[in-house]
C-alpha cells in the first residue's frame, strides 16, 4: 500500500500511514495528481525526528471525498528531486521544507526562502537579502511597494518589473512577522491557550481557523459533539463570510473611486459584526468557538434579532448591488482586469474563491463536508468563468446572498443547547488527525500529530492564502500598475495567515 485513505476530521494511528522510500514517495504523489483535476495537495510538511526529517503529504480527491496520506524519511543532507518539477501545486510546500530543514531540491524551479521563520535552518538568510527576480534592460524599470503597507495593515513587499505603466512581472515577498504560531501550539498545553492561538492565526478568519482546530481536536480526542456545536460553527462561518465579503465589496468600490458603493457596503458590514458582539462579546467572534462546548448558546431571541438584521441588510444590499453591478464606469474598471486562466489556477493549485472565479470547483463544503454541511445544508458552489476582478466581485455578491439563505435555513430549527461541560481532553497516542474547513477565503487545513504519551508532537496550519498569493502575481501581468490595488483587494489575501 502506497498511501492511507482517510476522511475529513478523521484521526488514525501513525503506524497506518505508509513510510515509503523517497523516490517512491515522490513518484506516488506526483502520479496521484497527474491527469486528475479533481485532486490537489492540501498539506505537505516535515517534522524533525532525531537527525532525520519525516515528510507527510496529504492529497485530497474532491470527487470521492477522500484524503490520501503517505510519508517518507530523509536525511537533511540528502539532495532530492522535487515534486514541484512535476506539479507546481507543491511549490510553496517544498520551499518551506527547504527553508526549515536545509533540504536541497536539485530541480526546484523557484527555491527561495518562504517565511524567514525564526527557527529556519540557515540563519544567514535575511529578509533584507531576498533574491528577487531581475530583468537587465534599459527599457524596463522596477517599482517596489512595501513592506510598510499603504493602508497600514500588515507588512509585505511587492516588486514590480514594468515597461512603462504595464506590469510584466510581480514578485511578492512575505515573511516579516516571525509569529511562530505552530511552535506555540506545542509549547502551550492548555486547551484554552490553543483555542486562543487558533482564532488568532488570521484575525479576519477567527471562526474558520477556530472551527478547524475544534473539529480536529475533538476527532483527535474521540469526543462526540452535540448538534448545537455544529449549528453554532456553521452559522458563524456563514456570518463571517457575509461580513468579510461585504467589507471587500466596499474596498473594491473604494479602489475604483466609486464612493457610494464604498460607503454603503462599508456600512452594511457593521450590523453583521456587531451581531457577533451581541452573541459572544467580540465583533470578530473570538471566544465563540471552543472544542467540546460553547460558552455562548444561541437562543430564539438571537434568531429573531438576526432575522431583523437581515431584513434591513437585504433591502439596502440589493438596492446598492443593482446599481454597482450595472454602472458602466464600474464595469469598465472590473471586467477583463486581473485575469487568471483556468490552466494557471490548476497549475498553481488555487483554492476557494480564487479557484472558483474561473471554473475550478474547489469548495470544502461540498467536496469534504464538515459540520452541518454534511447533512443539513446541501451546498452548491458558486462558479464563474472569466477569472477577472469582476468574477471575483460577482462571487462575493452571490455568496453573500447564498450565506444569508443558509443562515435563514438554520434559524428555522435552532437546537437545544446543553450547559457547557468541562471535558477532559485526552488526545490519542501516536495519532494523526486532519481537519479541512471552507473559510471565506477558501480551504483551511490543520494537521496534528501526537507522540507515544499523547502529547502534541507537531501542529501544521495551512491558510488558503498559502495557495493563492501566486494567483495574484499572475493576475496583474500585462495590466497597468494602477490596476494593482483593485486586483489585490479582489483577492484580499492574508499576510499573517502566511507568516505562521
Amino acid at each position: 500500500m502506497k498511501h492511507q485513505t482517510i476522511l475529513n476530521n478523521q484521526a488514525i494511528d501513525i503506524k497506518d500511514i505508509p513510510v515509503l522510500k523517497y523516490q517512491e514517495f515522490h513518484d506516488e504523489n506526483a502520479n496521484l495528481l497527474k491527469g486528475h483535476t479533481e485532486r490537489h495537495c492540501v498539506n505537505y510538511f516535515g517534522i524533525q525526528e532525531q537527525n532525520q526529517v519525516k515528510l507527510y503529504c496529504c492529497i485530497a480527491d474532491d470527487n470521492l471525498h477522500e484524503i490520501y496520506i503517505n510519508s517518507a524519511v530523509v536525511d537533511k543532507d540528502d539532495k532530492l528531486s522535487s515534486l514541484t518539477s512535476q506539479n507546481h501545486n507543491f511549490e510553496k510546500f517544498e520551499r518551506e521544507i527547504a527553508e526549515n530543514f536545509g533540504i536541497e531540491y536539485t530541480d526546484h524551479p523557484w527555491l527561495k526562502p518562504m517565511r524567514f521563520a525564526h527557527n529556519r535552518f540557515d540563519k544567514q538568510q535575511q529578509v533584507a537579502n531576498y533574491p528577487f527576480y531581475q530583468a537587465d534592460s534599459e527599457e524596463l524599470h522596477e517599482v517596489g511597494v512595501g513592506p510598510i503597507h499603504a493602508g497600514i495593515i500588515e507588512p509585505g513587499h511587492f516588486r514590480f518589473i514594468c515597461n512603462g505603466e504595464q506590469i510584466l512581472h510581480l514578485e511578492i515577498q512575505l515573511g516579516y512577522q516571525h509569529r511562530g504560531i505552530e511552535q506555540l501550539f506545542l509549547q502551550k498545553e492548555k486547551i484554552l491557550q490553543r483555542a486562543t492561538l487558533a482564532e488568532n492565526i488570521a484575525g479576519d478568519t477567527a471562526v474558520g481557523h477556530s472551527t478547524a482546530f475544534s473539529n480536529l481536536w475533538e476527532s483527535l480526542c474521540g469526543i462526540k459533539t452535540h448538534e448545537s456545536l455544529h449549528f453554532s460553527r456553521t452559522l458563524a462561518l456563514e456570518l463571517e463570510r457575509m461580513a468579510i465579503h461585504t467589507g471587500d465589496l466596499a474596498a473594491i468600490a473604494g479602489d475604483i473611486a466609486y464612493q457610494l458603493g464604498n460607503s454603503v457596503y462599508g456600512r452594511l458590514r457593521t450590523p453583521i459584526v456587531n451581531f457577533f458582539q451581541e452573541w459572544c462579546g467580540n465583533r470578530l467572534a473570538k471566544g465563540l468557538i471552543r472544542p467540546g462546548k460553547i460558552n455562548y448558546p444561541f437562543s430564539k431571541e438571537f434568531g429573531g434579532r438576526l432575522m431583523d438584521i437581515f431584513s434591513v441588510y437585504e433591502r439596502d444590499f440589493n438596492e446598492m448591488s443593482a446599481q454597482f453591478f450595472h454602472f458602466p464606469s464600474v464595469l469598465a474598471r472590473l471586467e477583463r482586469t486581473g485575469t487568471v486562466t483556468y490552466e494557471q489556477l490548476l497549475e498553481i493549485g488555487t483554492v476557494g474563491m480564487a479557484a472558483r472565479m474561473n471554473g475550478l470547483e474547489r469548495d470544502i463544503r461540498k467536496s469534504h463536508p464538515h459540520n452541518l454541511y454534511q447533512n443539513t445544508i446541501q451546498h452548491a458552489p458558486i462558479i464563474k468563468h472569466h477569472g477577472d476582478v469582476y468574477s471575483r466581485t460577482q462571487i462575493r455578491r452571490e455568496e453573500i446572498e447564498q450565506s444569508m439563505a443558509y443562515c435563514k435555513q438554520l434559524l428555522e430549527n435552532i437546537p437545544h443547547f446543553n450547559k457547557p461541560e468541562n471535558i477532559d481532553f485526552v488526545p490519542g497516542k501516536e495519532k494523526f488527525a486532519l481537519s479541512l474547513v471552507e473559510g471565506w477565503r477558501g480551504e483551511i487545513c490543520h494537521c496534528a500529530i501526537t507522540d507515544k504519551t499523547g502529547k502534541l508532537k507537531a501542529y501544521k496550519i495551512k491558510d488558503p492564502s498559502h495557495h493563492n498569493w501566486m494567483a495574484l502575481a499572475q493576475a496583474v501581468r500585462n495590466n497597468e500598475i494602477s490596476d494593482f490595488p483593485v486586483c489585490n483587494k479582489s483577492f484580499n489575501l492574508s499576510y499573517c495567515g502566511h507568516d505562521l
